[in-house]
């Protein structure tokens, strides 16, 4: 099933051959520097079946992401639910994850942006939050180019606390202030 589509990608369903391109991407180090570690191929594997699991109980979850020109699988753009131990949390996260050949080409935003009009007119959503490691510049900016505003910083709870990854920042938009993407 196709979710919804932008000019250039389609955000859609899983396919079993979205598999082996999904264990490629989790396992490159480039794409998961921001990450504690690559992911295995069994760790890939129940990653997908959590995936699978969440659009069954919620009807929504992480869309697989295809540039429509070449039906190429990309990566991920979607919802999860954040459930760790935090003061915003429980809570719906808006979050991505692109293969390196895909940088730089704005498909992150685009699709981030697709998907929280989605998630505020068709899944009812009132606010989305999202979160990284501070490090991680080029995800803030897409935070920020589709509208969400920083909130705090906060230790992640599922990060070691000596690692650079741990210190987090936290952006949040509710329904009504999703009008526009900012340049």
């Amino acid at each position: 099933m196709i979710y919804f589509e932008t000019s250039r990608l389609r955000l859609r369903d899983w396919e079993e051959t979205d598999l082996e391109p999904f264990r490629r991407l989790n396992a490159d180090e480039r794409v998961m520097k921001y990450f504690p570690k690559t992911l295995s191929t069994e760790e890939t594997n129940a990653f997908y079946k959590s995936i699978i699991s969440e659009f069954e109980e919620c009807g929504f979850g992480l869309y697989a992401v295809e540039v429509k020109e070449n039906k190429e699988f990309i990566g991920f753009i979607g919802f999860r639910r954040a459930t760790f131990e935090a003061d915003f949390t429980p809570c719906i996260e808006i979050g991505w994850r692109l293969k390196k050949e895909a940088w730089g080409k704005g498909y992150a935003t685009e699709g981030a942006a697709a998907c929280l009009q989605y998630g505020f007119n068709e899944l009812g959503f009132h606010e989305v939050f999202s979160f990284t490691a501070d490090i991680n510049e080029p995800s803030k900016k897409v935070m920020i180019k589709i509208g969400m505003n920083f909130i705090k910083m906060f230790g992640h709870p599922r990060v070691e606390k000596d690692s650079p990854l741990n210190k987090h920042v936290l952006f949040h938009i509710q329904q009504n202030s999703a009008n526009g993407l900012r340049s």
